[in-house]
């Protein structure tokens, strides 16, 4: 016993159970996510329970659990139809059942508004479409029939979204001139009066053939009666997607499961955020962490080599990097207070009156947008970038610097040359880590710039292109919104599994791209301090 204490043991099997808690841990969170994301988009089938009080209900089982204090058990059920109900979700007692039984032919209708509608089709109105198929081949036929209505139809949004952008950069060259002091019978205002006027004029139009296009798509529509025979009248335009749950091959529900998966990534939210797709999040999220990169590695880079190659060991130089190594643990909230104080109310509004006086007090730069928010990210990661480059090119052998000078190289080609390529793997490193950590962080862009619904992304096909000032969505906030903010918490929770999952895979995609780099570039510069 006193040799395997002195032996020192005990430590190695504290540290080796330290280890193993913290492996099985994060095992078990991603487990978690894995297990209740994954599982959110398969077509589940649909239970009806036949009540003792003469009504049935029909719904998705969602889970079953005894009474506390009595000998019984109660369900949880997702039964749709908000329109109807009020409410997406129902427990019932199990001794209140009469039967239970899933029928066949009962529809599942994901739609735009109002969530899924759970019950019976009954009829389809659909012009064109031959009466004398099925009804469910009907309805399949009358959604291929308006595909090329709902196509024509985006495209007079997107010539409405042109024309209403168009007017706005007139209205504010208007404004600049209005604010330069010319007259309104000035030849350059009377020619964008003129230019507004003709692009009303288009607006109109289109306003009007998007009004036909609409009323054309309310020609098709379909009837459904709930199963307790209430009937409901259902646009097609307004379906998404539509199934007989109980009716389905394992192979026609994982058809079912990828067209979801699609619509998660390209798709656009609806339902508050707790339905469709995450396009615009994933988006915000990969752009916002590519923006922070852009400043956050460059400067972290200078800092460490000016602190490791050129900045002699003084009080000041060891003032600083204590003060690097102690920014590293402050409270990410404190970043987004500083971002507020200093870039948005500070540098944003002082960009705003040096260049966009004439749209004041509509700020321009002076509020939350993607920009102040990378730079608010790029503060919080630049310690971590600083450490680790400053460790990397510590680790190099004195003698390789002494080596190259002794050759004549000077100070600077040794470190280009030499020096960074070796370090280059601890670099990326620090890279990585700071990536990591700004993927997660969630309060300083609640007040820098994030935003619940982004009505247009920061980069996009108008001129020019790579708007930095526009607010922006993201996923971290996404999962705070939809998880604690959502009036309908049930119908939030699976989105919240598989929002975190799909951060989770960002963090590790863009991660392991980094590592792939740093394992190239480690490759290639092999030491023996490596």
């Amino acid at each position: 016993m006193k040799q395997f204490i002195t032996r020192g043991e005990p430590q190695v099997w504290l540290t080796a159970a330290a280890l193993t808690s913290t492996l099985l841990m994060a095992f078990i969170l991603v487990l978690v996510v894995i297990a209740n994301g994954l599982g959110t988009f398969w077509p589940a089938r649909l239970t009806a329970f036949d009540l003792s009080n003469g009504q049935s209900v029909l719904g998705e089982v969602l889970k079953e659990e005894p009474l506390p204090g009595e000998d019984s058990r109660r369900i949880q059920l997702k039964v749709g139809n908000r329109d109807l109900y009020g409410m997406d979700f129902r427990w019932i007692r199990e001794d209140g059942v009469v039967k239970r039984h899933q029928p066949k032919h009962v529809a599942t209708i994901e739609r735009q508004e109002y969530g899924n509608f759970y019950g019976i089709l009954t009829e389809v109105v659909a012009p064109g479409v031959d009466t004398s198929m099925a009804l469910w081949q009907q309805l399949e036929a009358g959604r291929e029939a308006i595909v090329p209505l709902q196509d024509t139809l985006d495209e007079i949004d997107g010539h409405i979204n042109d024309i209403n952008y168009e007017i706005q950069k007139l209205n504010n060259r208007d404004l600049l001139y209005a604010y330069e002091g010319v007259e309104k019978q000035d030849p350059k205002r009377v020619d964008i009066a003129a230019q507004v006027s003709e692009l009303k004029g288009s607006f109109g139009h289109w306003m009007t053939e998007q009004g036909k296009q609409k009323q054309k798509l309310r020609d098709y529509y379909a009837n459904f009666t709930d199963i307790n025979g209430r009937p409901v009248h259902i646009a097609l335009a307004e379906i998404v997607r539509n199934f007989q749950p109980n009716d389905l091959t394992t192979l026609q529900r994982a058809g079912i499961y990828f067209d979801k998966l699609i619509e998660l990534f390209v798709g656009e939210p609806r339902e508050s955020n707790t339905e469709g797709g995450l396009f615009p999040a994933i988006y915000g999220t990969v752009l916002l962490i590519f923006v922070m990169s852009l400043f956050s590695f460059p400067l972290g880079v200078i800092a460490a080599i000016y602190l490791s190659e050129y900045a002699g060991e003084g009080l000041m130089v060891r003032m600083v990097r204590i003060a690097v190594n102690n920014l590293a643990g402050i409270p990410s909230i404190v970043y987004g207070i500083f971002g507020l104080g200093f870039f948005i109310y500070g540098i944003g509004s002082g960009i705003d009156q040096l260049f966009f006086p004439e749209r004041l007090p509509t700020p321009t730069f002076g509020t939350g947008g993607l920009l102040w928010a990378s730079l608010t990210l790029a503060l919080l990661t630049v310690p971590v970038v600083i450490v680790t480059t400053e460790e990397a090119l510590g680790a190099i052998p004195g003698g390789i610097r002494e080596g190259s000078l002794a050759l004549g190289s000077t100070r600077f080609q040794t470190l280009t040359r030499i020096l960074l390529p070796m370090a280059s793997p601890g670099i990326m490193t620090g890279l990585i880590l700071s990536m990591a950590r700004a993927a997660g962080e969630v309060a300083p862009l609640m007040i820098t710039g994030v935003v619940k619904l982004a009505p247009s992304l920061p980069l996009d096909g108008q001129f020019p292109y790579f708007h930095l000032e526009r607010k922006f969505m993201h996923l971290g906030f996404h999962i705070y919104d939809i998880g604690f903010q959502s009036p309908n918490v049930e119908a939030a929770r699976p989105m919240v599994f598989v929002t975190t999952l799909l951060l989770v895979l960002i963090v590790i995609v863009m991660s392991g791209v980094a590592i792939r780099l740093r394992n190239h570039m480690k490759k290639k510069y092999t030491f023996g301090t490596f």
